[in-house]
């Protein structure tokens, strides 16, 4: 018997990532392939490994190749296959869904012209995450999609976490605090209770990699979180400049730089980068000696202390600690730094299982337990598109 497969797809304005799960007995999902499509629209590439990381396929596209080329590959290639998988659904990652969508939504023509109207709030990446299903739509007349909303997880924020100190005509426009990195949070929320045996009251949640950002928990909710309105806010990330005075903005427009510098500014050539010079690569970084490189790593490290206060201020108090993402789950360094900032707390870390990237870092004695635990928002988004559409 044909066993039934989920894709997962996560496009951006010049790649898309994509994973495919099979769907098990017991509402079991397994990863079987993972890879995706880089340069898009410019000198496109095709890549696709197995679920232990063995590569299958590298190919180079058509030069200009688009996103629909990009897709039509990528199915041709998941449909030549010899593993008697039967695609059955498509979900999708979605940055912004407003404070309407708490939940994930299967995709309706209306649903579209919704996710539309977000356009505004998140200019970089809703409409790329939005072409992708109009795609999908054409090549794969009649398959169901998903789509998963990375602001839903943090709509149990209360009111007063989420509103900026404005006038109210623009709070009502919709211009308040969101969060984003969603999905990896909830990742989290179901996986810590498996390593701890239980999940602890009051969480923080350091989602460390390019983009970064952190999540205070308590009882498995969010309560509040450092990225705001956009992607943007919060602590310093590998190019964008995380939380920064608007008295700064104001002064580099009297300088001149209008909306689209600033925009690549503050996203593109801040950050890791922007502070080293160097790079934006937390590992390339912690091997440079150079003072601007040593710079960056450490701002980036007080800046998550700092947040770290704030946050347990927010949930009274501190059980438990966790690392995940990219950097958050590499680099013992980094870590190591945090916890020791964190002490206060009564965070003590076990430097030999920090260095060995356990899953446990800190001591039986240590008041707040420290964990690193591997994110997976892909798997995420998959169970929610099955058990959304009762497969």
């Amino acid at each position: 018997m044909m066993a039934n497969a989920i894709l997962v797809v996560n496009a951006g304005s010049s790649s898309i990532k994509f994973s495919l799960f099979s769907c098990q007995a017991q509402h079991r999902l397994d990863l079987v392939y993972h890879g995706g499509i880089a340069g898009i629209g410019t000198h496109p590439s095709f890549k696709a490994e197995d679920a232990q990381g063995q590569n299958l396929t590298k190919q180079t596209l058509a030069e200009g190749a688009d996103h629909e080329t990009a897709f039509s590959v990528m199915l041709d290639w998941l449909e030549q296959q010899e593993d008697g998988l039967n695609l059955i659904a498509i979900g999708h990652r979605m940055v912004h869904g407003g404070t309407q969508f708490t939940q994930p939504e299967k995709v309706t023509d209306n649903l579209i012209t919704e996710l539309e109207a977000f356009i505004p709030l998140a200019p970089l990446h809703q409409p790329h995450n939005i072409a992708p299903i109009k795609i999908l739509q054409k090549l794969k007349q009649g398959l169901a999609q998903v789509v998963c909303f990375d602001t839903a997880f943090h709509t149990t924020q209360p009111d007063i976490a989420c509103t900026f100190a404005i006038p109210r005509k623009y709070t009502e426009q919709g211009i308040k605090r969101y969060g984003f990195h969603g999905l990896s949070y909830e990742y989290i929320t179901k996986a810590l209770p498996q390593c701890a045996g239980e999940m602890p009251e009051r969480v923080i949640v350091c989602h460390l990699g390019n983009g970064a950002s952190m999540a205070a928990l308590k009882n498995g909710q969010c309560t509040a979180t450092t990225m705001g309105f956009t992607a943007l806010d919060g602590i310093p990330m590998g190019t964008r400049s995380g939380n920064i005075d608007p008295g700064v903005i104001l002064y580099l427009v009297e300088q001149g730089l209008d909306a689209k510098q600033l925009e690549h500014l503050l996203y593109h050539e801040s950050g890791l980068l922007g502070v080293s010079g160097i790079s934006n690569d937390m590992q390339e970084l912690l091997d440079n000696p150079a003072p601007e490189a040593q710079q960056a790593v450490s701002l980036f490290n007080y800046r998550i202390v700092r947040e770290i206060g704030s946050l347990c201020a927010a949930i009274g108090g501190l059980d438990a600690l966790v690392f995940t993402a990219g950097i958050g789950e590499h680099s013992p360094q980094v870590r190591a730094q945090i916890c020791q900032q964190s002490a206060w707390l009564g965070v003590e870390l076990d430097v030999v299982a920090n260095n060995q990237t356990a899953t446990k870092i800190s001591t039986d004695a240590s008041q707040v337990s420290v964990w690193v635990i591997p994110t997976n928002e892909e798997k995420m988004i998959a169970q929610h598109t099955y058990d959304l559409l009762e497969l």
